[in-house]
């Protein structure tokens, strides 16, 4: 068989042929590779710097610095300090439950901890750094950087946090700050709360939020793929929350505190010049720090189930018959309505009975106190006495003239979800019962029981304004502002109240002479407050009841639990003839106003007024 034989001419021409197509299609590539690179480079370079930018280049804001709280004379009531929390960022290709659980030998956390951390982190639509524990101990922080290296996206972070250093004793006054929540998350203006975590849920942090909170700044900063930080390339630092200063003297508020031991009830202390608050006290109490981060189940089941209820706020939010406290205003608005002179006389025989009416309205001295008029009904608290006055000036005249002292309306004060109280009337009844008024009714508000109920700051805000002959003030806390950097701080001016008309200042100044001796006279519900006092005193005890003792039984206090026992109240102010201090003590089924409630209201009287002399 002849070989085959190779046509040399014809291969030369198909591998001509074939370079030129390869080269061709290479010049092709390069071409539109030059064109793609031009179009990138030149035509689309200002769109894909912007997107690189943006992957490499962020914008965060900067949270401020909370304004501090200050008592009136620069006592720190709320202040910020620095702590260390471990903070978890999501990265691509790293599980975060797992993380979590290789953590746990690391570093102590709470299914609370996690359960509000994953809460947290879907919330946000934003690939945000989301703390897992807060507070961390020198000892975590350095455990933790032993085993850093172990865990992408986890670090340690120092933040601002919300700190209390008076704990418990102003907890009900000052609030405090929690973590901003769904509902909250909602109405709040998202650039102004940018980066904060916090915002004010109760008391005065709620109250002057806008004034404490300040306002964020922003950062740009340039970030590697894991979202960590590599440098800052510009800032615009944010502006702190403006200080503020409270009328309270914390000194002062410590002594009520100690004064009241483990009492439960409110004290409430003005100043019926201006109505600043000296103090205002409600027991028992409970550590505010431990909402700032977030209360833990077990510890938010242990107050909110304790009987003692240290979250109620008694002094905003306790509603308290007035009982005998209220007689002298009853007692001002028969002088002033003409229905009685001081000198008119009651035959107290231990009970009162209205015309056509079987039942008895007993005295609390049931043999009776004889012969008395305005003077000694006030002194020894004769219910007879205002039993038959109440009737004769009836409860439209009562809830008329009382509702000038403040009673069934809220004070004003600058502190969230204040109790207004009930005045009772008839136009009330008929709106809340549906019932009409009854004549017995009227007797009962006479003494201030039945329907009739005042919170402890009303109640004192009503004493200021009789101690000041009808020139009321709003009660305030806000005592000044001071703004960020130290500037001289700006005093907050009081509130004037519609003043009470006045008919005969000899009225009022015979009430405050009754008030007088039940303090500083031998037949006085107080006397035992006035001996050896340096100062004179106007006053009136009172108890109120809490449980209601049937016709014809007698009232047992050592047979009666504890949470039927009658409240104990004690209201006065001092000096009697140029008040500086007005106050108002209750507490909770202590039963006698006299012998409980006025010696707490004695002790704080006396650090006030005579504080450069013990």
């Amino acid at each position: 068989m002849l070989p085959h034989l190779k046509n040399h001419s014809y291969e030369t021409q198909l591998f001509r042929e074939r370079a030129k197509f390869a080269a061709s299609f290479t010049i092709f590539l390069i071409i539109l590779l030059a064109l793609r690179v031009f179009t990138l480079q030149i035509i689309e370079h200002d769109t894909y710097q912007t997107l690189s930018d943006n992957n490499r280049l962020h914008t965060r804001s900067t949270p401020p610095t909370r304004g501090n709280i200050y008592d009136r004379n620069g006592v720190l009531l709320a202040t910020n300090k620095t702590e260390f929390r471990l903070e978890i960022i999501s990265v691509k290709g790293v599980d975060t439950v797992d993380t979590i659980e290789r953590l746990k030998p690391i570093i102590q956390f709470s299914d609370d901890d996690v359960t509000r951390f994953f809460k947290e982190r879907n919330r946000s639509r934003r690939i945000i750094s989301v703390p897992l524990r807060f507070s961390l101990t020198h000892k975590e922080v350095a455990r933790f950087e032993v085993n850093r290296h172990k865990f992408p996206g986890v670090s340690i972070q120092h933040r601002q946090i919300r700190h209390y250093p008076l704990y418990t004793l102003t907890s009900h006054l000052i609030g405090y700050v929690g973590r901003i929540d769904e509902k909250e998350l909602k109405n709040i203006n998202t650039l102004t709360y940018a980066s904060t975590e916090h915002i004010g849920k109760t008391g005065v942090e709620l109250y002057y939020e806008d004034i404490l909170h300040g306002t964020p700044g922003v950062r740009q900063v340039e970030t590697n793929v894991v979202g960590t930080t590599i440098r800052l390339m510009e800032e615009t630092p944010p502006t702190s929350g403006d200080d503020i200063f409270i009328t309270i003297d914390s000194s002062l508020q410590a002594i009520a505190d100690k004064a009241m031991g483990d009492k439960r009830g409110a004290l409430v202390a003005l100043n019926p010049k201006n109505g600043e608050i000296l103090a205002l006290l409600s027991k028992p109490s409970f550590n505010a720090n431990l909402f700032v981060n977030g209360i833990s189940s077990k510890q938010y089941n242990e107050l909110i189930n304790s009987k003692y209820r240290p979250l109620f706020n008694r002094f905003l939010h306790g509603q308290y018959p007035p009982g005998s406290t209220v007689k002298p205003l009853m007692a001002l608005a028969g002088l002033e309505g003409r229905q009685r002179k001081p000198e008119h006389s009651t035959e107290c025989r231990g009970w009162y009975q209205l015309k056509g009416y079987k039942h008895k309205y007993r005295d609390w001295k049931r043999r009776g106190h004889g012969k008395t008029d305005l003077d000694k009904a006030i002194i020894e608290s004769c219910d007879v006495y205002f039993y038959d006055l109440a009737h004769d000036m009836g409860i439209d005249y009562i809830e008329k003239y009382l509702a000038q002292f403040g009673f069934g309306k809220k004070t004003g004060v600058d502190i969230s979800n204040e109790n207004r109280g009930v005045l009772p009337s008839r136009n009330w009844k008929e709106i809340n019962l549906e019932q009409p008024w009854y004549p017995g009714e009227t007797l009962s508000v006479g003494i201030g029981q039945g329907f009739f109920t005042t919170t402890p700051l009303q109640l004192a805000s009503s004493i200021a304004t009789l101690a000041n002959y009808g020139e009321g003030f709003r009660p305030q806390l806000l005592y000044a502002i001071q703004g960020a950097g130290g500037s001289n701080p700006q005093r907050n001016p009081p509130t004037s109240l519609t003043p009470i008309p006045i008919k005969d200042r000899a009225n009022w100044d015979s009430v405050h002479e009754a008030m007088r001796k039940v303090v500083h006279s031998r037949r006085g519900t107080a006397r035992k407050l006035g001996r050896k006092s340096k100062y004179t005193i106007a006053g009136k005890t009172g108890t109120a009841q809490v449980y209601t003792v049937k016709q014809g039984d007698r009232y047992d206090e050592e047979s009666l639990p504890e949470h039927l026992k009658d409240h104990a109240l004690f209201v006065a102010f001092a000096p009697k003839n140029d008040p500086e201090i007005a106050i108002a003590v209750i507490i909770e089924n202590g039963g006698h106003g006299g012998s409980v409630a006025a010696p707490i209201a004695k002790q704080v009287m006396d650090r006030y007024l005579l504080k450069d002399q013990i």
